[in-house]
């Protein structure tokens, strides 16, 4: 094998250790993301801050009115716990983490829904292109990037499971 052969051969190895690595990485950093809000649902200071989206939340209102602040809250943070888990043990049950994957998936689909229903999303206009706020424009629009990560992790998790 000539120099360059060998050297497009050991660039494509790194590559390939390279993506098993940022695949574990993306996992983990995804469980740690939504461990770390679900736990936070389970603080008043939380719970408050959900409030106002789910409020104007045609598919959530129903739920927070029965429920109340802290219990609806309460519930999102198991969700969100348990979701964490199954994307946790996909290693040993890739249908727990494609379970995960689903969860989370459907998380950040309603999350992204409130960029439609939560007054303040859109600033202004600049020149007709929309000006999200700050909070709760922005902070929401990160939940593109959680969506497709989460798909990700669910499309991973069904490649894994076997028959």
């Amino acid at each position: 094998m000539n120099a360059q052969a060998q050297t497009v051969r050991n660039i494509s190895e790194i590559g390939a250790n390279l993506k098993l690595l940022s695949e574990i990485g993306i996992r983990y950093a995804m469980v740690i993301v939504i461990a770390w809000y679900g736990l936070l649902k389970f603080t008043e200071y939380e719970a408050n801050a959900i409030a106002g989206f789910a409020v104007n939340s045609p598919f959530l209102a129903p739920f927070h009115e029965i429920l109340g602040v802290r219990a609806f809250s309460d519930v999102i943070g198991v969700i969100e716990v348990i979701a964490a888990a199954l994307l946790a043990i996909h290693t040993f049950s890739p249908k727990a983490g494609a379970l995960g994957g689903a969860l989370t998936s459907g998380t950040f689909i309603i999350t992204l829904s409130f960029m439609f229903t939560t007054p303040g999303i859109f600033e202004a206009s600049a020149g007709g292109f929309p000006i999200l706020s700050v909070v709760p424009g922005a902070f929401l629009l990160k939940d593109l990037v959680l969506l497709a990560v989460s798909v990700w992790l669910l499309a991973t998790s069904l490649q894994n499971i076997e028959t």
